[in-house]
């Protein structure tokens, strides 16, 4: 339900996560999912599905996480490998038009986590200083390598306070390197083989592989990187992106449910359409799977040692800065998603419109985003 219904990028996603998983659902509270999202701030990758695939973790152990993250991935990668097919075919004004209202709705979705993330995780003073300090900073420094430095930094100011945390018996901090020595070993062999084989498949694991163990920020920071890649200096080896191709993907992988990596599988499909359909499906899953399965990896490795780590006083004390930091990115993030849009009076009423909805009534976030879609059919004709 989430992958179909999830709009607005790694923030919007976040409160959607708090309506569903945490308030109905119940699956974890909502400390824990603050917790596991800036667990996953820290690390490279995109942030929402490492959130996801760890809280399947959480609950169900590895076979679940990873049912979790092809549940999550796949209605996104199919859309996008799709539109890679027909992109011919596609009217590019007709999907403007029906999200037009999308956009105003998706900050209206991230204000409404910034009210409930720190309605109930931020409840000290130290902790509401951290969170407007958190806004402030990423809102004038808008580059996504801030993130874990103001994480870390919020962290290391409330661990001072360890001696208001109660003794827990600590546990033999044992780690398992086994989730990381996977993601390294992934990335030098397909390194390798691609360079004996020349393939192109296994270039294009290989390309998005290495970005996705890089990537810090989400699919905002991934775009120019790839744009650097398949379109700037395209490589001899597949068919280069055109600019206009390239622009068109990226708007509709920010129009559409679900992960914003998922434009690697549009990517993917369009670097081997000299190679038929069957081509361009390969080179969609194959470049899904690159961008994807770094940060799983990652959070894995993580996650196994986390709760053992957490027994230390220091620890759990950072983690008090460390989400009301986290409660303040997805507050400034909700201002700075407004900026680009135009300043008028329909989306400022969309806006306060969808968070009033979210607070002051108990409908559907798919209900909501549904209804957005049917109005911009109505008004976009």
């Amino acid at each position: 339900m989430l992958a179909v219904t999830t709009f607005g990028g790694p923030q919007a996603h976040l409160s959607h996560f708090q309506k569903v998983l945490v308030d109905k659902r119940k699956y974890l509270s909502s400390e824990d999912l603050m917790e596991i999202n800036s667990l996953c701030q820290i690390l490279p990758g995109p942030a929402s599905t490492q959130t996801l695939t760890a809280i399947g973790f959480k609950i169900g152990g590895p076979n679940l996480a990873y049912l979790t993250l092809l549940a999550w991935i796949i209605p996104a990668v199919a859309v996008m490998t799709g539109a890679a097919i027909g992109l011919s075919y596609m009217d590019e004004k007709l999907i403007i038009e029906l999200t037009r209202f999308i956009r105003p709705m998706a900050v209206g979705f991230v204000s409404y986590g910034a009210y409930m993330i720190s309605l109930k995780t931020v409840t000290t003073r130290t902790g509401i200083a951290l969170m407007i300090l958190a806004a402030v900073i990423s809102y004038f420094a808008q580059t996504p390598f801030i993130f874990p430095i103001i994480l870390i930094i919020a962290g290391l100011i409330t661990s001072l306070k360890f001696r208001s945390q109660p003794r827990e018996e600590k546990q033999k901090l044992t780690i398992d390197w086994s989730n990381f020595l996977l993601w390294a070993g992934v990335l030098i062999f397909a390194a390798a083989l691609g360079g004996i084989t020349k393939a192109l498949p296994v270039k294009l694991f290989e390309n998005f592989y290495r970005n996705g163990s890089l990537v810090f920020g989400g699919g905002q920071v991934l775009a120019p990187l790839l744009y650097t890649e398949f379109v700037q200096y395209a490589k001899p080896l597949h068919h280069p992106t055109s600019h206009d191709e390239f622009l068109s993907g990226y708007a509709l992988a920010q129009a559409i449910p679900g992960p914003v990596f998922s434009f690697s599988a549009y990517i993917g499909a369009l670097s081997m359409r000299d190679y038929g359909i069957g081509g361009e499906i390969l080179g969609a899953i194959v470049s899904a799977l690159g961008i994807f399965l770094p940060g799983t990896f990652l959070i894995f490795f993580v996650i196994r040692f986390w709760e053992s780590l957490k027994k230390y006083r220091a620890v759990r004390a950072s983690l008090e800065g460390i989400t009301a930091a986290s409660a303040g990115l997805v507050a400034a993030s909700a201002i700075i998603m407004f900026q680009p849009l135009e300043n008028t009076f329909l989306n400022f009423g969309v806006t306060i419109g969808t968070f009033a909805l979210l607070v002051f009534t108990k409908i559907p976030s798919p209900v909501i985003i549904l209804l957005g879609l049917v109005l911009g059919f109505v008004f976009g004709k």
